[in-house]
C-alpha cells in the first residue's frame, strides 16, 4: 500500500491484521490521490486539507518526490491552526496535538519517508507493533506491474496470506493467488461509529479524528471492527 498522510482508520485495520506490513514507497505518486491529502472534520462538515508537492516528472515514484519547502512550514501553521479550531473541545486533543507536532519535526521533505514516519508513529502511539518492510528495500524485479509485482514480493516474503484494502477488488483476482498458493483478501470496514461531539457522525475521516475523540483502549476496539472479504 502506497504511504498516505493521515489516512483513514480502515488503512491502520489492514496494518494491525497483518504479521508484516510492505510500505509501497517506490509506487508511483499519483497527482490527486491521497498521499497529501486526507479529510478532517470542520465547522460539522468534512473538510480536505492538502500538503503541497514539488512539481516534477509525474511517472516519478513516490520516494522520489518532495514536499514544498518554501511553503512547508505556512502550510503546517495553517494546519495547526485549523485543528485547534476544529478539535480542541475533543477529549484527547492535547496527546493527539503533540503526535501531530513531533510527526511534523521530521527533517526530510521526501514524501516516501515523511509519511512512512507519520505512519509509524501513529501505529506506535496506537500500540500496533507490526514489522514495517518499505519496497524499496525489497530486491525484486520492478519491470513488473500490479498483481505481478504484489505476488512476487509475497513469494520474496514466503506469504501464505495476502490481505488488501477493500478498493483493491478490482485490481486483483483471488484464483491467481490460490494459483500461486497465497490466500488473498480484502479488509472491510463494518460497524465504526464514535462520538464526534455533537455532531451528525461523518465516516472515514483522517485517523486524526479517531484518535482526537477515541482513548487508546477504545480504539483497540475499533481496529478489530472489520470483516475480510
Amino acid at each position: 500500500m502506497q504511504p498516505y498522510l493521515f489516512p483513514y482508520l480502515g488503512y491502520f485495520q489492514l496494518i494491525n491484521a497483518v504479521d508484516k506490513y510492505v510500505i509501497g514507497d517506490d509506487l508511483q505518486y499519483i497527482k490527486g490521490g491521497w498521499i497529501n491529502r486526507n479529510n478532517l472534520l470542520v465547522d460539522k462538515k468534512q473538510h480536505l486539507f492538502t500538503f503541497s508537492v514539488e512539481k516534477d516528472n509525474q511517472f516519478k515514484a513516490i520516494n522520489e518526490r518532495y514536499y514544498c519547502g518554501e511553503i512547508f512550514n505556512n502550510e503546517i501553521q495553517k494546519f495547526y491552526n485549523m485543528i485547534t479550531r476544529a478539535y480542541k473541545r475533543a477529549p484527547h486533543f492535547d496527546e493527539v496535538f503533540e503526535l501531530i507536532n513531533k510527526t511534523f519535526q521530521y527533517n526530510d521533505l521526501n514524501v516516501g519517508k515523511f509519511n512512512s514516519n507519520a505512519l509509524i508513529g501513529v501505529c506506535d502511539y496506537i500500540g500496533i507493533d507490526t514489522e514495517f518492510i518499505k519496497s524499496s528495500d525489497i530486491q525484486k524485479n520492478n519491470e513488473l506491474k500490479r498483481e505481478e509485482k504484489v505476488l512476487e514480493i509475497n513469494r520474496i516474503l514466503r506469504s501464505t496470506e495476502y490481505i488488501n484494502a477493500i478498493g483493491g477488488t478490482g485490481l486483483y483476482s483471488k484464483d491467481t493467488f490460490e494459483k500461486n498458493n497465497i490466500k488473498l483478501n480484502f479488509i472491510k470496514t463494518v460497524g465504526v461509529e464514535y462520538r464526534q461531539l455533537d455532531n451528525e457522525f461523518i465516516p472515514n475521516l483522517s485517523i486524526i479524528d479517531v484518535l482526537m475523540f477515541n482513548s487508546k483502549q477504545e480504539i483497540k476496539q475499533l481496529l478489530n471492527k472489520y470483516e475480510l472479504v
